[in-house]
């Protein structure tokens, strides 16, 4: 689901969803090996944040929705914080997720590390800065941010 929130409290991003909110309203998600990613103005006024299930393009994982995939989630991203006059890349990134959700089956290389390079390449490509990033590792995370000045604040429980 995609929306651009207003006069809005919390928004709970469930995988393949993209929001974008203006100061004060807050936002969360919880991650396994899926990402987030989090963009906004340097001036904390306006916030995005999308939850991505799979690297890559749409088309490429059946029947989820297209914001499921990394490059239609931030093509939205930045479509929404255009809407809201801000350009994308003048944004800062914070990056969040792709964790090992199993790593007695996956030791080495898992579906969160390929989320995790998709991400940092493409946002790297646009000229965005990683403020901060939490990723990888076997751990789930809860992430909530509040548009605003504050960073994102997140809780790891390990698998």
């Amino acid at each position: 689901m995609t929306v651009a929130a207003q006069a809005v409290d919390a928004l709970t991003l469930h995988p393949g969803d993209v929001r974008c909110a203006g100061s004060g309203v807050r936002m969360e998600t919880l991650l396994g090996s899926c990402v987030a990613v989090v963009l906004t103005d340097p001036r904390r006024t306006v916030g995005a944040m999308c939850h991505i299930v799979h690297s890559g393009r749409a088309g490429s994982s059946g029947g989820a929705p297209a914001a499921a995939q990394a490059e239609t989630a931030l093509q939205t991203m930045y479509a929404l914080l255009r809407e809201r006059a801000i350009q994308p890349g003048l944004c800062e990134a914070y990056v969040y997720g792709g964790g090992n959700m199993f790593p007695g089956l996956f030791p080495q290389r898992h579906v969160g590390l390929n989320n995790i390079e998709w991400v940092l390449n493409a946002l790297a490509e646009d000229g965005l800065r990683v403020l901060h990033q939490d990723v990888g590792g076997n751990r789930y995370r809860r992430l909530s941010w509040t548009v605003g000045p504050e960073q994102p604040q997140v809780v790891a429980v390990d698998v």
